[in-house]
């Protein structure tokens, strides 16, 4: 879902379609501690739909948040070095780059890969 700012509205309306795309079960939300995610009028919201549970990151963990990640992978792949004239423009190109990213989704894993290893390396000697 593409919106037109990050406020308490937006948020449950995305929340919604979420329930309504999951229409048996409950559901955990985990997310961040954006004031819009926590305001009075999403938890209003919430007790009226006692299917969503709400977890938040623990401040000052942002490490533990899959959607930074996922952001900066979305940022080089979506946004990089382009320009948009309006908002259809912006919606396009997020759900391009959203259907390519799924198409090579797999599991994430935490930290940097590790070196490749450079057995060759003593393994001649140079004489000169």
């Amino acid at each position: 879902m593409t919106a037109t700012s990050r406020n308490s509205v937006f948020y449950q309306q995305f929340l919604q379609l979420v329930q309504d795309a999951n229409p048996v079960g409950d559901i955990y939300v985990i997310t961040d501690n954006l004031s819009s995610h926590n305001s009075v009028s999403t938890r209003t919201w919430l007790e009226d739909h006692p299917r969503i549970r709400h977890v938040f990151i623990p401040v000052g963990a942002c490490w533990l948040n899959l959607q930074e990640g996922w952001w900066r992978i979305f940022r080089k792949t979506a946004l990089a070095g382009r320009s948009f004239g309006d908002r259809d423009h912006i919606t396009h190109a997020t759900e391009v780059a959203t259907a390519q990213l799924n198409t090579r989704a797999r599991p994430w894993i935490w930290g940097r890969p590790a070196p490749p290893t450079r057995r060759l390396r003593r393994r001649y000697m140079y004489v000169l």
